[in-house]
């Protein structure tokens, strides 16, 4: 009998590490049609995607990379089920992840998946900190970072899958949406990007820096994107600065003010390196040259996905 009752219990702990107990007791076990079937709420989505991913794979065996890389995903997944949220994938070397009912009460996801995407980079530093041991390297380490989207909007929640294969999942425009997120990070030269509805949410929590108002490929509706910085009250007196100095240069850049928006704009990457800002330096010339219409919103238009 003991026997059999260890076998039980590795059993769930094997199923456990396969698909999250929350939603074995929370949404299987009760079987409410709503539950399986799917249905709308409002969920905040997040991607995690590892920089340097390729290099890595070229400087190990098989049997080395999935080493590393399952220690990368148990450090990452750590900060999100910390702050209850639900792992939903691996995507290669990404994960996706989302927070909301009946996990956690909708008003708390936007802040616990911000505090989990703050603690992953975090997590970066130990993960780079055991490289050397994980790879049995002291040098020509590859670069190593990571880039985080992050998304709140209504989706689609269920079982959502073949008459053979199913996942409990969530799908629709604030999925993608978080992954384009994700993926523009390349863009800016930032780490994490949030969308406008997120921001909101979270506005009496974190401390955010407006980046830009732009309409990804495939849709005209612009959305607002926004930096995460830290905590509220735990920002860095030169990461203040640095947000104040682009909100002045980001409203002379949409009054078409380029003589003052370059000068800002230059300011601000000479004292910080700033990402955000060399993006702005860069695109001003094509705009002088190519005026936007009366009227123009500020938009910026993304032409890859």
């Amino acid at each position: 009998m003991v026997g059999e009752l260890r076998r039980k219990a590795d059993l769930q702990k094997a199923i456990g590490s396969y698909i999250d107990p929350r939603i074995v007791e929370k949404v299987i076990l009760p079987g409410r049609p709503e539950d399986v079937m799917g249905q709308k709420r409002l969920m905040t989505v997040l991607f995690t995607d590892l920089v340097g991913f390729t290099t890595l794979g070229e400087n190990l065996t098989a049997g080395g990379l999935v080493h590393v890389i399952n220690r990368y995903f148990t450090l990452m997944s750590e900060c999100v089920q910390k702050e209850r949220g639900i792992i939903d994938k691996f995507i290669g070397d990404a994960i996706m992840a989302y927070w909301g009912p009946p996990f956690i009460a909708e008003e708390e996801q936007g802040l616990a998946a911000c505090r989990a995407a703050l603690a992953q980079v975090e997590a970066l530093a130990r993960f780079r900190a055991e490289l050397p041991d994980l790879m049995g390297m002291r040098k020509n380490l590859p670069f190593i970072n990571l880039r985080i989207g992050m998304a709140t909007g209504e989706v689609v929640v269920g079982n959502i899958g073949s008459d053979t294969a199913r996942s409990y999942t969530v799908m629709g425009d604030t999925v993608n949406l978080a992954s384009r997120l994700e993926s523009t990070n390349t863009l800016y030269g930032t780490r994490i990007l949030i969308s406008e509805e997120t921001r909101r949410m979270v506005e009496r929590g974190m401390e955010t820096r407006e980046v830009d108002l732009i309409a990804v490929k495939g849709k005209n509706d612009p959305v607002g994107v926004y930096e995460l910085l830290a905590e509220q009250g735990k920002l860095k007196p030169e990461v203040e600065d640095k947000r104040g100095r682009s909100e002045q240069a980001l409203g002379a850049y949409r009054r078409q003010d380029w003589p003052v928006a370059e000068g800002l704009f230059r300011e601000i990457v000479e004292k910080y390196a700033d990402g955000p800002a060399k993006t702005f330096l860069d695109r001003i010339p094509f705009l002088k040259k190519n005026p936007p219409c009366p009227g123009w919103d500020g938009v910026w238009r993304m032409t890859e996905k």
